[in-house]
């Protein structure tokens, strides 16, 4: 072959594929930390906008979730840290302005700050949809969660097999973070030390969001709510609320749930307005300072955050603590009102740090 045609040869051979080198396996785990980080505002707002009352079995399935998201975060924050990787969480970029596409992945999915209800379900059903069996892997530009999930877990064999555990999980182990149970959920965060940790990891986050063993619609955990039943993963969750009747044993994605009815009233929502910006306001609005009072919380509440997966472990339960703290101030905001009749939410815009208060 003279240098031309090897030139060609080469130019024509396909390119590697998937992760194939440690630092491409920690750029897809920063990403899997923007894609659970993504989650936690849409549903915080819709759970926040749901009447406590008449809306309680709501309330405690998007509880449940939001929960478990926020364990996801920390799972991955678990697996960068055990190969060497900086979680970063106090960036603009966690942060843009909603509608926005789910991070790297299917650019049609927007997510949106709305208040409870039939458009919110179906963006948190899209969210949560399971691959179908036999999907395949896909480290960027994926259809589902699940996929993307899988082609981490195809990385991390990879380099296992070519360069030896010991070369691929070369993290601090002191920066782990561990806990559980926690609230409003039967899930554990627990530390990763290897390739079998960091797989069961990826496989608790995979089980929640989707179910067990692709094609389930449990996802191995009891109901923390209700401890007789088993859980379902959060898209059969979503399922439930939208057709308004449980899921119980022997029922399928195929049977859908035939289980006992569930109490809702998505009316009995408040009539936030979707997607508010700060800017929006006047700089005298009581509306615009509450907003900015929240976005200042939220975002110390990622620099804590950050920094309790960059070697202050501890920091993990004022950090939980400040997480439900903030209900109080979505709450106050959704009690004011706009001249339309709508009221006022949490906007979840980035605050440099040297604006914080």
């Amino acid at each position: 072959m003279n240098q031309q045609q090897q030139s060609v040869a080469t130019a024509e051979a396909p390119a590697p594929t998937g992760i194939t080198t440690i630092e491409s396996l920690r750029e897809h785990l920063q990403w899997a930390l923007e894609l659970e980080h993504a989650t936690l505002p849409p549903y915080m707002v819709a759970l926040y906008t749901l009447d406590k009352e008449r809306n309680k079995e709501a309330g405690e399935a998007i509880s449940s979730v939001f929960v478990e998201e926020m364990i996801h975060l920390a799972l991955v924050a678990n697996v960068l840290n055990a190969v060497g990787g900086r979680p970063v969480l106090d960036t603009p970029g966690m942060l843009p302005t909603h509608p926005r596409p789910l991070p790297h992945g299917d650019r049609s999915l927007r997510l949106s700050l709305l208040p409870m209800g039939p458009e919110a379900l179906e963006m948190f059903l899209r969210l949560e949809q399971p691959a179908a069996p036999g999907a395949p892997a896909e480290g960027d530009g994926y259809e589902t969660i699940g996929q993307f999930y899988d082609a981490i877990e195809d990385g991390l064999r990879r380099l296992c097999d070519e360069l030896g555990e010991e070369a691929v999980f070369t993290g601090d182990p002191a920066r782990q973070v561990t806990g559980g149970p926690f609230r409003h959920t039967g899930g554990e965060l627990g530390r990763v030390t290897g390739l079998s940790s960091a797989l069961a990891a990826l496989e608790e986050i995979v089980e929640q969001g989707e179910g067990t063993s692709r094609g389930e619609v449990w996802d191995g955990d009891p109901d923390i709510f209700h401890p007789e039943r088993d859980e379902v993963s959060h898209y059969y969750r979503f399922l439930e609320l939208k057709l308004g009747r449980r899921y119980r044993r022997g029922d399928t994605p195929q049977s859908g749930p035939t289980g006992e009815e569930i109490k809702r009233d998505l009316a009995a929502v408040r009539p936030m307005r979707p997607n508010q910006k700060v800017a929006d306001l006047p700089e005298d609005s009581d509306i615009r300072a509450a907003q900015e009072v929240f976005n200042q919380m939220y975002c110390g509440l990622l620099h804590d955050l950050e920094q309790t997966f960059n070697g202050y472990p501890a920091k993990l339960g004022p950090a939980t603590r400040t997480m439900y703290g903030l209900e109080s101030l979505a709450r106050e905001l959704l009690s004011m009102e706009y001249e339309d009749g709508t009221v006022a939410g949490p906007t979840f815009e980035y605050v440099a740090p040297e604006l914080r208060g």
